[in-house]
């Protein structure tokens, strides 16, 4: 990493502290868009502060949110309504889902963080059939492509952190851009190959803001 890089980086996170803001509860509506108008159960795997159950729970009867960490969880349930149709737990997502399968399973930012292709065909099987499997997840920039993508992320930063999120602050603690708890280690091409051998047909694209989107119906 140059100097020059380096430092860009290190103001873009002093920026972000000042003007904080969730680059994957920015995909949030783009998740629901997905998403069938109403359907009977979601799981939310890694459902840290509660942001996107409490969103899936405003079309789902019921909604399951899996995370590992205590006081995330502690934290997701203080947050939400009590008469919200939302189940937090404390767990595992890949030992711990209460329930044998769901309508929608959405898994943010989390993937990168398992064993890729056992936790997709977790997913897979707690999918019900007709079930949609939504992922935002984080990959390895290697090319041209994603080092482009990479560049044009930066300004736009910098637009939707000042401008794009008046009003509207974060649940939880920021998501740093520059430095996720795990980094990822696949680029985007091992991801599309392990992801159309356990899930064929799923639609991948990469995305702004170090991301890349995941669609899956099941047969």
């Amino acid at each position: 990493m140059t100097v020059l890089l380096w430092r860009v980086l290190r103001t873009l996170d002093r920026f972000n502290a000042a003007h904080p803001w969730d680059h994957n509860a920015h995909y949030h509506p783009w998740i629901m868009r997905q998403l069938p108008r109403r359907f009977s159960s979601a799981l939310d795997a890694g459902s840290g502060t509660g942001d996107l159950a409490r969103l899936l729970a405003t079309r789902a009867a019921a909604v399951d949110g899996v995370d590992r960490d205590p006081a995330m969880t502690a934290r997701a349930r203080a947050l939400t309504p009590p008469d919200a149709p939302v189940t937090f737990t404390t767990a595992d997502v890949l030992n711990g889902v209460p329930a044998a399968s769901y309508d929608v399973v959405t898994c943010v930012a989390v993937l990168h963080h398992l064993p890729f292709a056992h936790a997709l065909d977790h997913f897979r099987r707690h999918l019900a059939p007709g079930g949609t499997l939504v992922v935002v997840g984080l990959w390895r920039a290697r090319g041209p492509v994603d080092h482009l993508l990479g560049a044009a992320s930066v300004p736009l930063n910098v637009v939707v952190g000042r401008f794009g999120n008046r009003g509207r602050a974060p649940s939880g603690p920021p998501v740093s851009m520059t430095a996720p708890v795990r980094p990822a280690t696949m680029d985007f091409g091992e991801i599309v190959r392990e992801v159309r051998r356990v899930l064929p047909g799923a639609r991948l694209r990469r995305r702004l803001f170090w991301r890349y989107t995941l669609v899956w119906h099941r047969p």
